[in-house]
């Protein structure tokens, strides 16, 4: 019964999520599926893998932060938001996934090709999506931003998404 409760909580979906490797992954396969059709450097291409182990490593962070036994309850509670969010994002991301690797299967998309405004509107999406969501994690309530331990963890949340978006920055200025 416990097992059951935990498959819902923010905890137990951000367990889920690093290990689909939710909306890192969708940067992911955006860049190896825009790879193949030239869009991408190899420069973009090792930033945006480089996002992956970010990704993970933060989620696992926050996981075992919202675990442990010597926090507060309110930093507890602060750290599962940051949680929260960062499912949220990979939830409104998931959406766009299908659009933008329908790149795949491409090797040489002109400038005109309909496919390129396609993955372009995904792009562009994921990075309106990224943006507000960005915002929702940075206006921390007040008992939140007054804990170091969780100002601290939602940092680290935005350091993400910051990356994260400025990687679709630069491949949608090249879209």
């Amino acid at each position: 019964m416990n097992r059951q409760a935990d498959r819902i909580t923010p905890v137990a979906t951000a367990r889920a999520l690093t290990a689909r490797l939710g909306w890192s992954g969708l940067a992911v396969l955006l860049a190896t599926n825009a790879c193949v059709a030239g869009v991408l450097s190899q420069a973009d291409l090792k930033r945006v893998e480089d996002l992956r182990p970010m990704f993970a490593g933060l989620m696992g962070d926050l996981v075992q932060t919202s675990k442990r036994p010597d926090i507060s309850a309110v930093d507890a509670d602060c750290v599962k938001s940051t949680i929260q969010n960062l499912v949220e994002i990979s939830q409104e991301l998931s959406s766009f996934e299908y659009l933008i690797t329908i790149e795949k299967d491409l090797t040489n998309v002109s400038e005109n090709d309909p496919t390129r405004d396609v993955v372009k509107f995904a792009v562009e999406q994921s990075t309106n999506i990224l943006t507000s969501q960005r915002k929702k994690i940075a206006q921390l309530p007040d008992q939140c931003a007054r804990s170091p331990l969780a100002l601290a963890k939602a940092q680290q949340a935005l350091q993400v998404v910051d990356a994260t978006t400025g990687i679709l920055s630069s491949i949608r200025s090249r879209l």
